[in-house]
């Protein structure tokens, strides 16, 4: 029976993540899920009592396979100064998905809202910003870091898209950054 109800709670999560690129943040909801998912509406409620409940799965399911990609390019990065930022900005080259900027979105739109979701993306920048901490030379991987969250932000919400010839020069700037910061 587990097994019927972990593939079913995928399902869900899946037609939650197809309502979101079809119809944005605001078009999510438990009945708009239910039906993509092709379950009855009690189906969808009995994993996520609410649509807040829903949205917090979807992001939290995001954010675990993003923290996931970001690990294994960590634990590819060890041949570099900085393996934690390293890794990251080898996430970063990766050119973005709809689903991932619509998830975003959705995720902008909640966090103003949300509690749990807003604890959610400290969290994960508190877990970014000690990998930066924890390495050698933590102000050069702290600016650099800032730099890359800055351009990774901007693309995912879309408020401009670089060429993947202009974001490898980009990346290149916030790895020069590192190497250049001063130690103190």
């Amino acid at each position: 029976m587990g097994r019927i109800r972990k593939i079913m709670k995928d399902d869900i999560l899946d037609a939650a993540e197809r309502v979101v690129l079809k119809l944005g943040a605001a078009g999510l909801s438990i009945d708009a899920v239910a039906q993509e998912a092709g379950v009855s509406k009690s189906t969808v409620v009995y994993d996520h009592k609410s649509k807040s409940a829903l949205l917090e799965a979807l992001i939290d399911r995001r954010m675990k396979i993003e923290i996931d990609r970001q690990a294994q390019e960590v634990a590819n990065a060890t041949d570099t100064p900085h393996p934690e930022l390293f890794g990251r900005i080898k996430v970063a080259a990766e050119t973005m998905t709809d689903l991932d900027r619509a998830v975003a979105m959705a995720i902008g739109a909640s966090v103003s809202q949300d509690e749990k979701v807003q604890k959610l993306m400290r969290d994960w920048t508190l877990m970014d910003l000690k990998a930066m901490s924890d390495g050698p030379k933590p102000d050069a991987a702290l600016m650099a870091y800032l730099a890359l969250t800055g351009i990774y932000v901007t693309e995912l919400f879309a408020f401009h898209q670089w060429s993947e010839e202009e974001r490898a020069k980009i990346l290149q700037g916030v790895r020069t950054i590192y190497a250049t910061y001063p130690d103190p």
